[in-house]
C-alpha cells in the first residue's frame, strides 16, 4: 500500500529504527548502492530513525487508542467512560490518570487535542546517551541525532505546560551542557530557574582512570513555561542542631526588658548534676552533642542565638540596634515593630531555635530551605523500589516526591514521557496528583503497570510512609492502536533470512510502505547471494526503512476504515469518540 506524496518536510526522531542516510531512496538507486549503506557498520539498530524526507504528512495527527483498560482496587476493569473535570482551571479536560503505551512523540501531539495548557509538571529523565542504561530504549545515539530526538519532543511538551507550567528535565554529565542550550532555545532562557545538582553515589568504590575527576552527579534543568506566572513552592529540609544556637532564656514569661540568659551547657551541667568540665570528660563528644541537641529540642521556645543585622531591617532599627550596642545585657525592641518575636540584644536580633521548626512528612523539626544542590536523598538500594525490578536508570521516589512537592499542588497534571519503571506515575498519585506517562516499550506491562497496581493495593515501599499513604485510586490504560508498528515488531522478531523474506511479501500486501519502495527491486535484492550474507540485522533494517512512518498507528479519523478493522474493537471506537469529544481539534 503505498499512500500520497506529501505536503512538507521536517526532520523528526522516532523510536523506530535508525536511517543514518535520509531514510528514503529514490526507486531507481542501484542495489549496489544499498548494499554499501547496508554494510556500514551501525551501532543504532532499530529504536530511532531520522525522518528528513516529505513523508511527514499526517504523522501527528491525533491517533486511535486501543486495549483500553481500568485498574483499581478490584483489579483489571472495563473503562467504561473517560471522566472529565467538571470545574475550574481543569475543567472539560479528562480526569483520569493515564498510561499509554506507544510512541511518545506521537503519543504527545494526540494528548495535546485534550491536554493542551493543562499540564502543571513535566518530568523527564531522559535516556543518558550512554551505553550504562537498562532500558531497551538505543542509549547511545549519535550526538546530533540525540539532541533532534530530545528537540522534537521538547517542542510539543512545551504546548502541554500551563501558563505557570513547570519543566523538569533530569540528565547526567554526558549531555548536560548541551541539554540547557536546547532548553534555552525551546523555553527561552528567560524562563529559565534552576539548575539542580543530585549526588548519587559515593566515589568509593569506583575505578580510577587516571584521566578524570570521579563523576557521582545528575543535573535537574528547571524551566517555566512562563517564568512570571510560575512560582516554585518553599520547600524545606531536616538539619542537625546547629551549634551556633547555645544561648539560653531563664525567664521566658517576664517582659523582655527583664529578660536573664544562661547557656546551654550550663543549663545541662544542672540537669545532669555534673560540673561544665565533668560533662566533658565523662561524656563522649558524640554523645554530648547529642545530650545538647536533645536538650535545644525540648527547650526550643527558650534557645537562641544572635545574629548581625542588615538591609532594610538594619535601616528600619539603626537607632535602636545602636542604644541596644550601648546597654549590653537588655533586650530592646522597636517601638512599632511590625515582626512577632524581633527582639534585639547586643546591637544584634535574637533568633530562636524554635524558629527554625518545620512540618516535614509529619514531623516538626528542624530544617532548613532547599538549595540546589541535592545530597541527601539516596540512590542505592532502589533497584527492587515500588515492587519492581530494574538494576540501571531508576530514580528514587524521593526525588520524585521532592520535585513534585517543589512544583506542583494536589489534583495538578504531572506528564512524564519517558516513564520506564514508573517512578513518576507512582510517586504523583501516592501524592494525589493527576499524572499522565508514556512509555513505547513492552516492560511497560511489567514494571509500570504492575507498580501502580502495587501502588493502588498500598504497598509500603518508597515514600509511602512518608505521605501515610494507604493505597486505593485508580488509573487507566490504553496503547496507540498500532498499524505498521505490528510490521515494525514482526520484523524485530524475525529469527532468519526466510523468514524476513515470507514477512515482506505479507508487508507488500497488508501495511503501508513508502510511496517511492521499489517492490520488484527489492524482491530481486532478497533473493541474492550478497544479501543472503548480510547479518540479520543488517537485512531487518532495510526491511524496517520500507515502512511508511506515516502508518506507524492508526489515525482517529481512520480508525473506521475497513483496512484498519481488526486494530480496534467498537469499544475502543466508542472511548476514543468520548476521549477526543468527537474529534475536537486543538
Amino acid at each position: 500500500m503505498a499512500d500520497k506524496v506529501p505536503k512538507k518536510a521536517k526532520k523528526f526522531v522516532l523510536n523506530a529504527i535508525t536511517a543514518s542516510q535520509p531514510a528514503s531512496q529514490p526507486a531507481s538507486q542501484p542495489a549496489s548502492q544499498l548494499y554499501t549503506k547496508l554494510t556500514r557498520k551501525r551501532q543504532e539498530i532499530f529504536f530511532n530513525q531520522t525522518l528528513a524526507f516529505d513523508e511527514i504528512d499526517r504523522l501527528f495527527d491525533a491517533k486511535a487508542f486501543s486495549k483500553f483498560s481500568r485498574y483499581t482496587a478490584d483489579g483489571k476493569q472495563p473503562v467504561g467512560e473517560i471522566k472529565r473535570h467538571s470545574d475550574g482551571f481543569l475543567k472539560g479536560v479528562p480526569a483520569e490518570n493515564l498510561i499509554i503505551k506507544g510512541n511518545n512523540l506521537i503519543a504527545l501531539h494526540s494528548l495535546a487535542k485534550q491536554f493542551k495548557g493543562k499540564v502543571k509538571l513535566i518530568y523527564i529523565d531522559v535516556p543518558f546517551n550512554t551505553e550504562n542504561d537498562s532500558f531497551v530504549y538505543n542509549d547511545k545515539f549519535t550526538h546530533s541525532t540525540w539532541l533532534t530526538f530530545m528537540k522534537n519532543r521538547l517542542e510539543i511538551a512545551k504546548k502541554l505546560l500551563s501558563d505557570d507550567g513547570i519543566i523538569c528535565v533530569h540528565t547526567d554529565n554526558t549531555e548536560a551542557a548541551y541539554v540547557q542550550v536546547l532548553l534555552d532555545e525551546i523555553f527561552i532562557r528567560n524562563n529559565f530557574l534552576n539548575h539542580i545538582t543530585i549526588t548519587t553515589n559515593a566515589a568509593s568504590g569506583f575505578k580510577a582512570t587516571g584521566q578524570t575527576i570521579f563523576s557521582t552527579s545528575n543535573h535537574i534543568f528547571v524551566y517555566a513555561r512562563n517564568r512570571v506566572n510560575s512560582q516554585l513552592n518553599k520547600l524545606y529540609l531536616s538539619k542537625q542542631y546547629d551549634e551556633n544556637y547555645k544561648y539560653f532564656l531563664l525567664n521566658p514569661d517576664e517582659h523582655f526588658s527583664n529578660w536573664k540568659f544562661s547557656t546551654i551547657l550550663e543549663q545541662l551541667s544542672i540537669e545532669l548534676k555534673l560540673s561544665e568540665k565533668e560533662m566533658k570528660s565523662h561524656i563522649t563528644e558524640q554523645e554530648l552533642l547529642f545530650k545538647i541537641s536533645e536538650f535545644a529540642d525540648k527547650n526550643r521556645d527558650r534557645v537562641f542565638r544572635t545574629a548581625a543585622i542588615s538591609g532594610g531591617a538594619l535601616k528600619k532599627r539603626q537607632k535602636i540596634i545602636n542604644h541596644s550596642k550601648n546597654n549590653k545585657g537588655i533586650v530592646f525592641q522597636h517601638e512599632n515593630e511590625d515582626v512577632t518575636g524581633f527582639y534585639i540584644l547586643n546591637g544584634e536580633q535574637m533568633v530562636f531555635w524554635e524558629n527554625t521548626y518545620r512540618n516535614i512528612d509529619g514531623n516538626f523539626i528542624p530544617a532548613t530551605i532547599i538549595i540546589d544542590v541535592w545530597t541527601d536523598i539516596s540512590f542505592t538500594g532502589i533497584a527492587s523500589e515500588g515492587g519492581v525490578k530494574l538494576k540501571n536508570g531508576k530514580k528514587p521516589e524521593k526525588l520524585i516526591k521532592r520535585i513534585i512537592e517543589l512544583t506542583t499542588n494536589e489534583n495538578d497534571i504531572v506528564l512524564d514521557y519517558h516513564l520506564g519503571s514508573g517512578t513518576t506515575a507512582a510517586v504523583a498519585h501516592k501524592m494525589n496528583r493527576q499524572y499522565i506517562g508514556i512509555e513505547q516499550m513492552d516492560y511497560i506491562e511489567t514494571l509500570a503497570v504492575e507498580r501502580l497496581k502495587k501502588v493502588i493495593n498500598g504497598e509500603q515501599g518508597g515514600i509511602s510512609k512518608a505521605v501515610n499513604w494507604q493505597g486505593g485510586g485508580e488509573f487507566v490504560y490504553a496503547e496507540l492502536a498500532p498499524f505498521n508498528e505490528t510490521a515494525k515488531q514482526q520484523i524485530l522478531a524475525c529469527e532468519s533470512a526466510g523468514c524476513l523474506k515470507a514477512l515482506f511479501e505479507d508487508l507488500c500486501e497488508h501495511y503501508f510502505l513508502k510511496y517511492n519502495v521499489s517492490v520488484n527491486e527489492f524482491n530481486q535484492i532478497i533473493n541474492e547471494p550478497e544479501f543472503q550474507t548480510l547479518p540479520l540485522d543488517e537485512q531487518k533494517q532495510m526491511v524496517l526503512e520500507m515502512l511508511d512512518l506515516n502508518q506507524m498507528y492508526v489515525s482517529y479519523s481512520e480508525m473506521n476504515d475497513a483496512q484498519f478493522s481488526g486494530c480496534l474493537n467498537d469499544e475502543d471506537k466508542a472511548l476514543n469518540r468520548q476521549f477526543y469529544q468527537d474529534g475536537e481539534k486543538e
